[in-house]
């Protein structure tokens, strides 16, 4: 049986030893029990009285906005599920997913006399010997901890985390009672599930857990920030780890303005496109390159600096993707661009979104229907929200599921595009995207990316001359990029042994169709020859072979 004290000291969820503690604590748990189903037995009294009266359909979205009301009304934790709910559009129907992602993160802080006692506990001296100075009160207050901004002896500014007293017990009873009631109350709950409800919340709760452990926080901050260590247009806040425990984080404060705030951020003269262009770089760099990626990337976390860098804070909710996933998340982009949907539907089984031995053929046409509303009659039109808004429908006539990391992947996406959309009315995700992408197939770093880029370049057994060219195009004319990098290591591999299918199809490509392709070339030497720097070249594709 767990004690209180090692209820307390938890470092991870574990569903076993939180029912153990409870188990000999009904009266902890009866109270609690009682507010929460109080709150969710009335919330299904008025689904039900809908349902008897017809008015289901016309009362949803108030019964969405009473959902969000309530969660917010419980607490911390509810607050976290609803969040996390948010990103599961194969859970929960569009209507309520759209309350959901509004949910706030905010609470009332608590007393500064609790903050500085903890402070004292965690690091051992007063405050006032820590800090040169120390803000009378937070700066902001969210579900989990407050922020106060500091100074240390040295004269640095720094940011002060502490997290909410208490936390913990709260965290655990709450969890404990979800596990147990999510059988009761799933067949009312407007959500469409394959797995049982108290398994998403076991999900969640190890999420959770990792999150209000500070110095898990710390690490991912530093590893995110070594990452991004080469590109100067990407701040991560320093850590100072002896002023940092479980509980209490320092950091580097950043001075910058909030993304939400558009005119500020235009009053200082930051060039609207290029800034965008970074954020969108930064995401694709952490999903394509590194597999670690900022799962919570919302307006408050991110920051414009007043050096023109984009900074990410509070790094508690991070995912990594394996390899492997990354590679197939590449295989379906290509897929995608190729309009190659019974491809891409094997790609959805390999990614996880779909079970292993699925039937895929009526599964193809919609997808294809799908990305055609998406896209509409040009791919520069394409919307990732309006895409995910059609996928949601999807996945109730289809047994799809959002894996975890899938689904912290797809509400970073979306609330990137919401940014850059206020900040930039004319943004377009396919014109920040498809140049990274493309110069990342172009130099094909690994054999897995080589071989993509024949997928794309190649379509039934036909070399396709206006795929490459668009690649090269669109490389060419991105903000930023220089082709030069880009052709050393194409004309390495061009001429290496493995090189060589591709050289035998180059040469029939050149005279397809009984004919010279001079027309096709001309255009390509149009893009590049600007480009040629004859020693840099052979000097790339040297250094590459």
């Amino acid at each position: 049986m767990a004690k209180g004290g090692q209820l307390e000291q938890m470092r991870r969820y574990d569903p076993q030893v939180i029912a153990a503690y409870y188990r000999w604590r009904p009266w902890r748990v009866v109270g609690r029990l009682l507010q929460v189903g109080w709150a969710i037995l009335s919330f299904l009294l008025a689904l039900g009285w809908d349902f008897a009266t017809g008015r289901e359909e016309r009362q949803r979205p108030q019964r969405a906005a009473q959902l969000r009301r309530l969660i917010t009304e419980l607490g911390p934790t509810f607050i976290k599920v609803g969040q996390a709910l948010s990103t599961r559009p194969d859970l929960v129907r569009r209507d309520y997913l759209e309350e959901l992602t509004i949910l706030q993160d905010q609470l009332p802080s608590f007393s500064n006399g609790v903050a500085h006692r903890l402070i004292e506990q965690e690091l051992g001296q007063p405050v006032q010997e820590l800090y040169r100075e120390f803000s009378p009160q937070p700066v902001a207050a969210a579900s989990l901890g407050q922020v106060y901004r500091g100074r240390l002896p040295s004269g640095e500014e720094v940011a002060v985390k502490v997290q909410r007293p208490g936390l913990v017990p709260q965290l655990t009873l709450d969890l404990y009672i979800l596990r147990g009631v999510a059988h009761t109350v799933q067949p009312w709950l407007p959500i469409h599930m394959q797995d049982d409800l108290s398994l998403i919340v076991d999900e969640f709760g190890r999420k959770l857990f990792e999150e209000i452990d500070y110095l898990n926080e710390a690490c991912n901050a530093e590893k995110f920030a070594d990452n991004f260590r080469n590109d100067p247009t990407v701040k991560v806040p320093k850590i100072y780890w002896p002023l940092s425990s479980r509980r209490v984080l320092t950091l580097e404060w950043i001075n910058g303005y909030k993304l939400t705030d558009a005119a500020a951020v235009q009053k200082a003269g930051i060039a609207m496109h290029q800034f965008v262009q970074i954020g969108v770089r930064a995401g694709l760099k952490q999903l394509l390159e590194f597999g670690f990626f900022h799962a919570d990337p919302h307006p408050g976390n991110l920051f414009l600096t007043t050096e023109g860098q984009l900074a990410y804070i509070d790094f508690g909710m991070m995912d990594q993707l394996t390899q492997q996933a990354k590679e197939h998340l590449v295989d379906a982009l290509v897929h995608l661009v190729n309009k190659d949907y019974r491809e891409l539907a094997q790609d959805f089984i390999r990614l996880g979104f779909l079970p292993p031995g699925t039937d895929i053929d009526p599964i193809v046409p919609a997808l294809e229907l799908l990305w055609q509303e998406a896209v509409g009659s040009q791919l520069r039109e394409f919307r990732f929200k309006q895409a995910t808004d059609e996928f949601s429908d999807l996945m109730y006539r289809y047994p799809f599921r959002v894996p975890a990391h899938f689904a912290l992947i797809i509400r970073s996406l979306v609330t990137q595009e919401g940014i850059a959309m206020n900040l930039d009315a004319n943004f377009k995700i396919v014109d920040a995207a498809y140049p990274y992408v493309a110069q990342r197939l172009l130099m094909g770093e690994t054999p897995e990316f080589r071989q993509r880029l024949l997928e794309v370049l190649f379509k039934d057994s036909r070399f396709q001359w206006q795929r490459l060219e668009s690649l090269l195009s669109v490389t060419q004319g991105a903000d930023g990029i220089d082709l030069q990098p880009v052709l050393g290591p194409a004309l390495s591999y061009l001429f290496s042994d493995e090189g060589q299918f591709l050289r035998q199809q180059l040469i029939l490509a050149l005279t397809e169709d009984d004919r010279l392709h001079f027309a096709e070339v001309g255009r390509l030497w149009q893009l590049v020859q600007a480009q040629i720097r004859p020693r840099a070249l052979l000097e790339l594709a040297w250094n590459r072979g």
